[in-house]
């Protein structure tokens, strides 16, 4: 599956906020939104138009994608499936991407960032019910145990991840049990789980213009 390969800082730059898309760097005063608070370009710090309606929604699915790290062809087909799924179509959409498994890996804690989960997954360092999976976008099913690999925990990245797990917060439709570096899905996640500055009405409203 393609992958965005290019700076992610000038993602974050472009959205106006904070991504998270590498790890601890986001955190500290190296993080180029700190460092420079406008779009990236050479008219990057010109004031801009006021934006349209399909300027705010594209900006909000661009924004979504880049969270996820979804290309846009994959974004859509995630949106088709949302869909077809009753219920709140955005909510829908939310998540599925939500359930993927390189997301699952970076909110237990055993990835700093997305970007990095996607990579040990692809890498092969985790099981899910004890079987090796390494499709980042892999959907998680309620019940399912995702572990680390009993061979990856001795590589040094791993120990260093796997040290502050016990201070991790996990969204209530996960379980992490921090011993045996595992994680369990208890249910599906629902709006109310997932707690980022995405407003999925106006990517709805994009897709349906």
């Amino acid at each position: 599956m393609a992958r965005y390969t290019g700076p992610v800082c000038r993602l974050c730059r472009r959205e106006g906020m904070k991504l998270f898309l590498k790890g601890e760097r986001c955190y500290t005063g190296k993080c180029a939104i700190d460092r420079r608070a406008y779009a990236p370009g050479q008219h990057g710090q010109a004031r801009g138009k006021k934006p349209t309606d399909f300027g705010l929604q594209l900006r909000e699915k661009q924004k979504a994608r880049r969270i996820y790290g979804v290309m846009e062809k994959q974004f859509h087909s995630y949106f088709d499936e949302a869909a077809r799924r009753k219920g709140v179509t955005g909510e829908n959409l939310l998540s599925l991407l939500e359930r993927r498994l390189d997301n699952v890996i970076f909110q237990l804690g055993f990835a700093s960032s997305r970007p990095e989960a996607r990579q040990l997954v692809s890498h092969g360092h985790f099981t899910i019910n004890g079987k090796k999976v390494d499709i980042p976008s892999y959907s998680v099913r309620i019940g399912e145990v995702i572990a680390v690999k009993e061979g990856s925990k001795s590589s040094p990245r791993m120990k260093q991840l796997l040290e502050n797990l016990g201070s991790r917060t996990v969204p209530g439709w996960l379980s992490l049990d921090a011993n045996a570096a595992s994680g369990t899905v208890v249910a599906l996640p629902t709006r109310e789980d997932i707690q980022l500055p995405i407003q999925e009405h106006l990517i709805v409203e994009k897709y349906s213009r």
